[in-house]
Parts: C-alpha cells; structure tokens; sequence
C-alpha cells in the first residue's frame, strides 16, 4: 500500500464512537506535529493544529469530524446478550446480523448483531424494520457464561462496526468502516503535509472535530477555539450511483470532489461557493455540485458561530454511509484534497473580506 492507503487504513481500522474519539485525536496528532506550528485541543477534546503561512489574517478552519457512527452497550441479560444504544443515526436494516467490536476495559471483544431466522418468523414480521431498541449483541453468551466477569463488559462501554480497510479488486476502490469521517480526517492531514511545502496567504486551522454524528458538538467549541474568518469543512456525501436511486446523478463515485450547496443545516456562502466552483474549473479538478435534504454537517454548526463564518462543505461521494461498510473511489478522495489545497492558497485577506461585503 502506499502513503495515501496506508493512512486512510489507519484512520479507519481505529476506532473512535461519538464522545470517545481519543484513538483518532492520537493519530491525527502524530501526523500533524510535523507539519504545524503548534497543538491544542477544545475542551470538549476536538484537536487543533495550527499553520502559520505569510500572515497571521485570514484564519481558514478546515474540519473532519473524528467520530464514527457505533452504539453503547445499554444493558445484559441474564443470559449475557447486550441490549444497546445507536450513538447516531442507524437504520435498522443495514444493522442486523453484522460484526461488531465492544470496547472494554479487559479489551475488544468481537460479537454479532443477532436476527431471528426467517424460518421461524410470521409473514408479517418479514415485512417489518426491527428497530435498534429490539436488537441485541451474540458475543458467544450461553447459560452459565458470565460476560460481564469473563469479557469485562459493562454498561456504558461503546461498539463500533467490525470491518477492516481493505482494498478492492477494483484497485482505486477502498471499502471499510468509518469513511464517514475519517476521510475528512484525512483530507485535513494530506492537506496541510502539501501547504507545509509552499507558500500560503492565511494561518490554517486543521482541525479534527468531536461528536459530530450526535448533533455537530466539537464544530461549535472548535470553532469558538480558533475564531475562524472562513471555514471548509470536509465530510462525506452519499454516492446517488446505485440500483434504486432514480435518476442521471453527478453524485457517484468517479464524480470528482462533492461540493454541497445545500444541505438540512447549511446554506453554504454565495461567493465562497462560487469562490470553490472557479478554483476547481481553473485547475481542472472534477467535481460535483450535492445537496443533501435530510442530514448536516458540521458546516452547519460554526457558520453561526460568533458574528458568523462563511463556510461551506466539500464532500467524498461515499457508498452505504450510516452502515458497516463503505465504499470510496480514490481519485474523487485525491481530487478533493487538490480542490481544498488550492482554495486554500486563494484565500487572502482581501478575498475573504469579500466574500462578507456588498
């Protein structure tokens, strides 16, 4: 694997559930010391490398939120199943029957989300999305196994999906976990290893942010940490490129970097849309224009942080987001980082004074 891979597999195989992110702040930490001024962290455990180009105006905030959708494990049974909680926004189907991790202070410990056979289930039943609160965690329980002495499980202790990064035999395709928002994670990084070789007309701010998928908590007290006078945050859109999407979209896989000019919580800045729009033409970065009606990204948040930040979300079209496992095409993940990079070089003082200015 090479550099781009190997990073991409690191952030993904971690594991890091709204509100216990500290495995993927340690990374990214490791990856960012080299190439930033200086460290620090919000409260609320979001990190903050801080860039220092010609001047110390404007201060550009680029943000990839480091949690992942998981569970907690909300109760046992007498019998050792684990009854659990989504920490985010799950959907019944792509749940059951999947592998998962249970994080516990004796180590991880690996189980599957049970289902009833179709066998024994009434016509009616089949119909039916079983919802999380129905659901429980096999981790091998049988009479006369106590789980929680044996495996150190407890109530409180956070699940994440079981699915390791891997390669597929399409070689541009990587499939894994937690692409929803490791990818912003890694965008964040590549981006400031390439402003860290040239010359930049603003201080970056890369930023990995916390409990993004439990309501955008980390974009708040981040963005209140670093004062931005822009923002771009880095996400993931949902690829529109599968069977039973209607429609010819441009938002698929191979559709270049996804830039949101809607979603359910940002209407993103006119001109500094119109500003990543020109960036990407006059470089000759493919990309898509996305809006997303139901879900929002951190974006949302730090606009209307302060008097308010121009901000917008550029995304990585992304396959089954919101499950286990997940699908993205290099080249629209390498392109994206192209796009941000060379925004990122045209915002001086006097462009981003503008983009707030009749």
């Amino acid at each position: 694997m090479d550099k781009t891979e190997l990073l991409l597999q690191e952030l993904t195989d971690a594991c890091g559930a709204p509100g216990h992110e500290a495995a993927i702040a340690a990374i990214m930490k490791k990856h960012l010391e080299a190439v930033s001024d200086g460290i620090s962290y919000d409260k609320l455990g979001s990190i903050i490398a801080e860039k220092k180009g010609a001047t110390s105006e404007p201060r550009v905030m680029i943000a990839g939120h480091m949690d992942e959708v998981g569970f907690i494990v909300g109760s046992i049974t007498k019998s050792g199943f684990v009854r659990f909680l989504p920490l985010g926004g799950w959907w019944g189907h792509v749940a059951l029957a999947q592998r998962v991790t249970i994080l516990t202070a004796k180590g991880p410990v690996v189980g599957v989300i049970g289902s009833t056979p179709p066998h024994i289930l009434d016509p009616e039943a089949r119909k039916k999305v079983i919802e999380i609160e129905d659901m429980f965690i096999d981790v091998g329980a049988m009479d006369n196994y106590d789980v929680q002495k044996r495996l150190g499980i407890t109530v409180g202790d956070v699940i994440v999906p079981y699915s390791p990064f891997t390669i597929m035999n399409h070689k541009k395709m990587y499939l894994a976990k937690a692409f929803d928002d490791r990818v912003g994670c890694a965008i964040v990084i590549e981006t400031m290893e390439k402003l860290a070789k040239v010359k930049h007309p603003n201080t970056i701010y890369g930023i990995g942010t916390v409990m993004e998928e439990v309501g955008l908590r980390g974009a708040i007290t981040s963005a209140w940490a670093c004062d931005p006078d822009v923002a771009i945050a880095l996400d993931v859109g949902p690829a529109k490129d599968t069977p039973g999407i209607k429609g010819d979209n441009e938002e698929k896989l191979g559709g270049g970097a996804a830039i949101f000019v809607y979603d359910a919580g940002l209407i993103p800045n006119v001109k500094l849309k119109e500003l990543v729009i020109d960036t990407a033409k006059k470089n000759k970065i493919p990309y898509c224009l996305s809006t997303l009606q139901r879900g929002a990204t951190d974006a949302g948040r730090i606009h209307m942080v302060r008097q308010g930040v121009p901000s917008i979300c550029i995304a990585v079209n992304t396959r089954y987001i919101h499950g286990h496992t997940s699908i993205i095409y290099r080249h629209d993940y390498l392109n994206t980082v192209k796009l941000v990079t060379e925004v990122i070089k045209r915002l001086d003082k006097k462009t981003v004074k503008s983009l707030t200015q009749p």
